[in-house]
């Protein structure tokens, strides 16, 4: 935090860097710069090389826009700290900040996330019982650069919240700890009415924010937002629910992720083979794919086709010779 950058060979071989990197939307390196100690000083000189613009959306109800700073400048502060606080520095990394030119923000450090999970921390809103490097987590305490109450990842999330961005992701992977922030409004409709629903807690709102991203969830969280009637679908193909599609005016992509059932799928299949005579599997394909909920892969919707069709030749209702599909003569 204080030391000279001629001295930083004695802590080998722990590298306090931290790497400021600028890309362009495509992930191409246009900029970038090495910071080292102290620390306490070139924090602020990373800060100010992130180009916080500002974003101007429509809010509900008024022609006038809000206008709001991309990334508030505590997110920054938080993340950025934390990650020089709570790296494993023997393992010799670096804390590197990459900004990219479409509103996104990624701090990342070497260690694991000593805490079971960023939704425990959340929820728990309260310090952690264990730390990786205590003095010198101390020591930025008495700087003023980081607090442990615990409540800062909480208020990162909250921060995103009340804009309508969306909400801070973290990627554990790899012994690596990396947190994306989204300086920008994704689906403005979508997050606000969202944030209207009576009696939506921040750890609801996090769960369905994962299942926009098309991110899993455990069975025990898919349980919990369907008996709120928050999302529909089977494992791991979740989608929101029509009440959340009424509220966010989001009803035809409900429509497109909504199965109609197998029996309507079935019934399209017998209808086109007892009026044709005959069906290939290319001739279902195309009869079918494009009707099969949108939150399916091509390879999930390809499977899907081939279940029906098996079942379909189970129950005695079509059969197959060579690779032409009838209708069953028993």
């Amino acid at each position: 935090m204080l030391g000279k950058p001629e001295s930083t060979h004695w802590l080998n071989p722990a590298t306090p860097t931290i790497t400021w990197i600028l890309k362009d939307k495509d992930g191409i390196e246009k900029d970038y710069e090495h910071f080292t100690s102290p620390l306490l000083i070139n924090v602020d000189k990373v800060f100010h090389k992130i180009r916080n613009l500002k974003y101007r959306y429509l809010n509900e109800g008024t022609l006038f826009p809000e206008e709001v700073d991309q990334y508030d400048p505590y997110l920054i502060r938080e993340a950025l700290n934390n990650a020089i606080a709570h790296q494993d520095y023997n393992l010799g990394g670096k804390v590197s900040v990459i900004e990219f030119e479409d509103g996104r923000l990624c701090f990342s450090n070497v260690g694991q996330f000593i805490p079971d999970s960023v939704e425990s921390v959340v929820k728990a809103d309260a310090p952690e019982s264990r730390y990786r490097n205590r003095f010198l987590a101390d020591a930025m305490v008495n700087l003023n650069m980081i607090d442990t109450i615990g409540s800062g990842i909480r208020k990162m999330f909250m921060i995103q919240r009340k804009k309508f961005f969306p909400l801070p992701e973290y990627d554990l992977a790899r012994n690596r700890v990396q947190v994306t922030i989204i300086g920008r409004v994704v689906d403005a409709a979508y997050a606000r009415k969202l944030a209207q629903l009576p009696g939506l807690t921040l750890e609801d709102i996090m769960l369905l924010d994962r299942i926009q991203k098309s991110k899993p969830i455990t069975d025990e969280q898919a349980k919990h937002l369907k008996q709120q009637k928050l999302i529909e679908g089977r494992k791991p193909n979740y989608h929101i629910s029509k009440k959340i599609a009424q509220h966010s005016d989001d009803k035809a992509q409900y429509i497109r992720n909504r199965s109609l059932g197998d029996t309507h799928y079935k019934r399209l299949i017998t209808e086109y083979i007892e009026r044709f005579g005959q069906a290939k599997r290319l001739d279902i394909d195309e009869l079918l794919l494009d009707k099969l909920p949108d939150v399916l892969t091509a390879d999930q919707k390809s499977n899907k086709v081939k279940n029906l069709l098996q079942s379909l030749k189970n129950q005695g209702v079509i059969e197959i010779k060579g690779k032409i599909w009838k209708m069953s003569k028993r």
